[in-house]
């Protein structure tokens, strides 16, 4: 049975939105890890471009709501799914990934799912954004 964590993520000290996405996407889309990129999936964005792709909800959400962000704002959350050995193929992990994403969401908030295989584990690393897709509002975790 697979164990999932989910954790907020903020920029950090002198990084911006852009620079601490980007710096998520370097490591988990590491092609030695992802079987070449053949093991990331997204929905609502395009893995390789999800920085600019956050970045553009946040500022769309700015213009729409007049809410400016805070210096504590969660800018993604970042779903750690790790399986037992031998439970899963890397596809099917990629899969369950997807389909944990699409219903934590409900399809509203765009996220890729990168499934690594360097490991002696196969696991997960979801990111969602924390602005919805129609720059209306901001995910939560209660």
């Amino acid at each position: 049975m697979a164990t999932t964590r989910i954790m907020p993520l903020h920029t950090g000290k002198g990084r911006s939105v852009g620079n601490a996405i980007r710096d998520i996407l370097d490591y988990v889309e590491n092609p030695d890890k992802t079987d070449r990129g053949r093991l990331i999936t997204a929905h609502g964005c395009n893995g390789p471009i999800a920085d600019a792709e956050f970045l553009f909800s946040k500022q769309q959400y700015l213009a729409r709501t007049g809410r400016r962000r805070g210096a504590d704002d969660v800018i993604a959350y970042h779903v750690r799914q790790a399986f037992v050995p031998g439970e899963v193929t890397p596809e099917e992990a990629n899969k369950i990934g997807y389909e944990t994403a699409m219903r934590w969401t409900k399809g509203k908030y765009q996220f890729f799912v990168c499934t690594h295989i360097d490991k002696g584990h196969i696991h997960n690393h979801i990111y969602y954004n924390s602005t919805a897709q129609d720059c209306s509002r901001k995910f939560h975790n209660f």
